[in-house]
This record gives C-alpha cells, sequence and structure tokens, in this order.
C-alpha cells in the first residue's frame, strides 16, 4: 500500500485547507493557485490570506457554513469577481493576462441552474453548448439528456420541470467539457441518489483525464475516497 501523506496549506483566521494525496502522479500540473486572498462583503470579512494550489486530478470541496465565503471564493477562482486583495493564477500567469486562454479552460456552474423556462430541455442544453463553441450538430443532444435521466423530457419546456430536472440540465453541460477547471456551486443540490452517482463518477473520469474539480457541498462524497479529496473549509471569522 502506498503510503499517504497529510499537510496542512494554509491556516489562516477562518479558513483551513487540508491535503491528502497519494502520489500516483509523478508529476503535478498546477493549474490553478490563489495567492493571499482576501475577500470582504459588504463590510464583513469572510476569509484572510487564503492561499491555495489546484493541481491537474486534485478534487476540491470548499465547506462551511453558509454565510462563510463559499460562493465568494469560487467567483474570486472563476475570475467572476474581485478579491480585496490577492491574486488568482492559471498556468503560473495572473488570470487576467491569460484571460481567453484562462476561459477556454474553465466552466463555472453557480448555484442557480441558469435555465430558461421558455426554452425546452433541449433548447436550453444547446444554447449552452453552444456559448463553448460546440454547435447542436457537433455532439448528441439526445444522448446526454437520457445521461442525466432527462429521458422523454427532451422536449418539454422548463417552466413545466422541476428544479431537480433543472439542474440536470445544468449538469448535462459536463458530459461534453473540455474544460480542465470546473468550478461548480452545490452540484447536488435537487438531485436524487442516483444523480449524485452519476455525477461523482463523472468528477473520476474527469480527474483521470487531467482535469480538476473544485466544489461547494454540505455533504461528503460517497464514491471517492477521502484521500482523493483536497478539503477548504470555511469558517466565521470571530468578531
Amino acid at each position: 500500500m502506498i503510503p499517504l501523506s497529510v499537510s496542512i496549506l494554509t491556516a489562516v483566521d477562518n479558513t483551513t485547507i487540508k491535503s491528502t494525496t497519494t502520489n500516483k502522479r509523478p508529476v503535478d500540473q498546477l493549474l490553478l493557485s490563489a495567492h493571499n486572498l482576501t475577500c470582504i462583503r459588504e463590510e464583513r470579512l469572510l476569509f484572510d490570506r487564503l492561499s491555495i494550489k489546484i493541481n491537474a486530478g486534485d478534487i476540491v470541496q470548499v465547506e462551511g457554513p453558509n454565510g462563510s465565503g463559499k460562493t465568494s471564493l469560487l467567483r474570486i477562482l472563476a475570475g467572476l469577481s474581485q478579491p480585496f486583495e490577492g491574486e488568482v493564477f492559471f498556468n503560473n500567469q495572473l488570470i487576467h493576462h491569460a484571460h481567453e486562454e484562462f476561459h477556454q479552460s474553465l466552466l463555472y456552474l453557480g448555484h442557480l441552474p441558469g435555465v430558461k423556462g421558455e426554452m425546452s430541455a433541449t433548447e436550453n442544453l444547446s444554447f449552452n453548448l453552444a456559448l463553448h463553441g460546440l454547435t447542436h450538430n457537433a455532439v448528441d443532444i439526445e444522448k446526454i439528456l437520457t445521461q442525466v435521466n432527462l429521458t422523454g423530457f427532451e422536449d418539454s419546456l422548463a417552466s413545466h420541470l422541476s428544479a431537480g430536472q433543472h439542474r440536470r440540465i445544468s449538469l448535462a453541460r459536463l458530459y461534453q467539457s473540455t474544460a480542465k477547471i470546473w468550478i461548480l456551486d452545490e452540484p447536488f443540490t435537487a438531485i436524487d441518489k442516483q444523480g449524485v452517482h452519476a455525477l461523482e463518477q463523472l468528477f473520476k473520469a474527469h480527474i483521470e483525464q487531467g482535469g480538476c474539480v473544485i466544489f461547494t457541498s454540505h455533504q461528503d462524497l460517497l464514491t471517492v475516497a477521502p484521500e482523493q479529496i483536497k478539503t477548504i473549509t470555511l469558517d466565521y471569522l470571530d468578531e
């Protein structure tokens, strides 16, 4: 058995990052990193001097109570929000210096599914894939919707579907994604055990192909060994 090594990468007042690795990869490729991030929202300090290194093959779970800064951290890592202080790097370049390459390598799914009620499941997926340069003719939309258990609902208006089905439409984008960096805010919300299992298998396939997954969730992964996961735990700063 390969011995495990556990180390604390960064510890600040309200943040702990724990990394457990099995040294399976001969060389770790650094995909995304952050240095000394400080985040203030509505005059409240959420986290301070947070540094992160995320390699190809990493699954990173961001956890903590509501309001501790989980979504804010994901948005900063995705380049959608600016930190009060600190910097984010992609392939050792500042993300705003490698803007085009970074966004080609990024798939961000927010807490809301981003589904348009006046469009069908097929139309929603086609629209979102087109935003990433994939045409309807280039992908098998019906097959993807089958993979997320939406068979029979392909032509149903999203406004007639449940919250869980909205989430499945959103997650369907992952099945054709060529982006290496997946940043997902509460991807398990409103999906059943079968959907959770399928998504975890997708995570594992993605990291085996050299990608990374960064996600928020209040629940532990069921089919991924704990030693395969890096955990960032946010908590409230003392007043």
